[in-house]
């Protein structure tokens, strides 16, 4: 490893911006959004945990559709890095410091059923609309309407893929119980 370092900016700071919001205002987005990037790798793992462990009748499309939304997750997640950055923060990137900002809660290692596995996805998505919901209305109230607009275009497909895990959970099923033959 390198042993000469050159810190440009510490973490927890927040530095100028060229989009020309107050460092107080910015400040409050800068933590609301790294809050919100530290929910969405956490979601992205246990995502990928359930994409690599789903089995059964159902699993070609359970997998497909879980890589589909870790893969927006992560996408989501760079975003709200670089909006970070432009507003003058430092993204959390240790992942320490992500499990300690999370506001939601992984499952543990264990592997579960496919219906425990995408109940326990649907509660985190659930956890993670409510927190988005808060941080635009927080953006909007301090003037950061861009951050806003990013929030809510990431907040319509957050609410999508939480509409399929409903959608999966459903009684309604074209697999046949053993019990009922």
């Amino acid at each position: 490893m390198n042993t000469h370092k050159t810190v440009r900016q510490e973490a927890g700071t927040v530095g100028e911006n060229p989009v020309r919001l107050e460092e107080e205002k910015t400040a409050r987005i800068i933590e609301a959004l790294n809050t919100d990037l530290a929910d969405a790798y956490v979601l992205y793992h246990q995502l990928h945990k359930h994409h690599w462990n789903v089995e059964g009748a159902e699993f070609r499309d359970i997998h497909v559709f879980l890589q589909e939304a870790y893969e927006a997750v992560e996408a989501a997640a760079d975003e709200l890095a670089e909006r970070l950055q432009a507003l003058g923060g430092v993204p959390h990137a240790n992942m320490a410091t992500l499990s300690e900002v999370a506001t939601v809660d992984p499952e543990n290692e264990d592997v579960y059923d496919i219906r425990t596995s995408l109940a326990n996805d649907l509660e985190m998505y659930g956890d993670i609309i409510e927190s988005y919901r808060e941080h635009i209305e927080l953006a909007e109230g301090l003037g950061d309407h861009a951050t806003a607009q990013m929030l809510r275009e990431q907040l319509e497909g957050i609410e999508d893929h939480a509409h399929v895990f409903h959608h999966y959970l459903e009684d309604d099923t074209l697999v046949l119980d053993s019990a009922s033959n």
